[in-house]
């Protein structure tokens, strides 16, 4: 089991929380994901699962769920 934590932006309301977990949470092993919105800024996205997932399945599944980004490091 593994926990990471994911800098995402674009992120402004309780939809746009609802869209990015939806999509992460079908991700292959995901067991939870929890957001704290910070509307206009980086929001943290927390993801538990069962393997670790790449940068570019979490990419993945923010695009799926609208207009979302990694934020830079």
């Amino acid at each position: 089991m593994t926990t990471t934590t994911y800098a995402v932006t674009g992120m402004t309301c309780e939809h746009c929380v609802h869209a990015v977990t939806e999509e992460l949470s079908a991700l292959g092993g995901v067991r939870e994901v929890q957001v704290n919105l910070v509307a206009g800024g980086s929001s943290a996205v927390t993801v538990t699962s069962d393997a670790e997932l790449t940068d570019e399945q979490v990419a993945g599944a923010l695009d799926e769920a609208g207009d979302y980004h990694l934020a830079s490091a």
